[in-house]
């Protein structure tokens, strides 16, 4: 009998799944586009700090496709062990508002944190004759349906961020469709397209470098990595706010077996304290952004209010999900 009550003890405290022995094995995180992209910068920073913390590796996972739903929905059909985590950005309620998640998304994984935000950047290549937002409108309307302009895919943060600018310019260009920002990125550096209005975070190191001529800044005020730069409401745009955002979730598994809180509470902890080390603060300054300080009710708030302004964007231009 004293020898079945001591391995009981020991299956207990050495589950993986049991808060008391997590994690003892490593994390997946999946990061729903390719590698290349804003998505993947920082998954890839907060992955390896949390490796740190939690003394296990973290697995960075790009399942890139069909506009990030193929990561979303592996990660959602993923155990609720707390071994895999979803890296998700605002593309997840522009992809509710096109219909293409379901309404209820979100009872299917758990909040553990908001990692950051930042702005998104009108970006074109030095070829491009326009240097001002202004200049850019002005070649749009004499060439209606000529210009065009890179996006991660439908639905999209670049994609919706370029329909709203497009819907409050009053302006006519075509919006090219990639698998990710990566490759929207590589081919407006390439000069194929005129063109990228993505994350700052992605897209600052080339504009540093002289690749790429940055025109304007999706946020309420200047951006202090790049204090120069108009925001794209000064420079023409009333009105005009395209911020992306990226946070983490987990499956939230079935009402019979759900992840345990012990193991969610374990990551916010930890995630809570990487964002907060001045390391990372400055990692998210220097390019562009800034690290969150938020509650998970606040996280949860902002996706509802991000889902319902991406709704009307959606609505206004007609765009369908394909």
């Amino acid at each position: 009998m004293m020898r079945l009550a001591v391995l009981l003890f020991t299956l207990l405290f050495a589950a993986p799944g049991l808060g008391q022995a997590y994690p003892v094995k490593p994390l997946k995180l999946i990061i729903p586009f390719p590698p290349g992209g804003s998505n993947d910068v920082i998954g890839r920073a907060i992955g390896a700090q949390l490796a740190e913390r939690l003394g296990q590796g973290v697995v960075i996972d790009n399942r890139g496709g069909a506009g990030g739903l193929i990561g979303i929905d592996a990660a959602m059909k993923s155990p609720a062990d707390g071994y895999t985590l979803l890296l998700i950005s605002t593309t997840l309620p522009m992809s509710v508002a096109l219909g293409r998640l379901p309404a209820d998304i979100m009872n299917s994984f758990v909040p553990i944190a908001l990692l950051g935000s930042g702005p998104s950047v009108l970006a074109v290549p030095p070829s491009l004759p326009a240097k001002s937002v202004k200049a850019l409108i002005e070649l749009a309307k004499a060439q209606p349906g000529q210009l065009n302009a890179a996006s991660a895919g439908i639905g999209s943060f670049q994609h919706l961020a370029t329909e709203l600018f497009r819907l409050q310019a009053g302006i006519d260009f075509v919006i090219v469709q990639y698998k990710g920002g990566g490759p929207a990125l590589a081919d407006t550096l390439a000069g194929h397209v005129h063109m990228n209005l993505g994350s700052l975070v992605q897209i600052l190191p080339h504009i540093r470098s002289g690749k790429l001529r940055a025109l304007g800044v999706g946020s309420t005020r200047r951006n202090p990595a790049l204090p120069e730069v108009p925001t794209l409401a000064e420079a023409g745009i009333p009105g005009y706010e395209a911020n992306n955002w990226w946070g983490v979730l987990a499956p939230a598994g079935s009402a019979a077996s759900p992840l345990p809180q012990a193991i969610s509470s374990r990551l916010r902890t930890e995630i809570a304290a990487i964002l907060e080390s001045p390391e990372m603060r400055r990692r998210f300054e220097a390019e562009g952004g800034e690290a969150a300080k938020a509650s998970i009710q606040e996280f949860s708030d902002h996706i509802a209010a991000e889902t319902a302004k991406w709704t009307r964007v959606v609505k206004e231009a007609g765009i369908k999900a394909e």
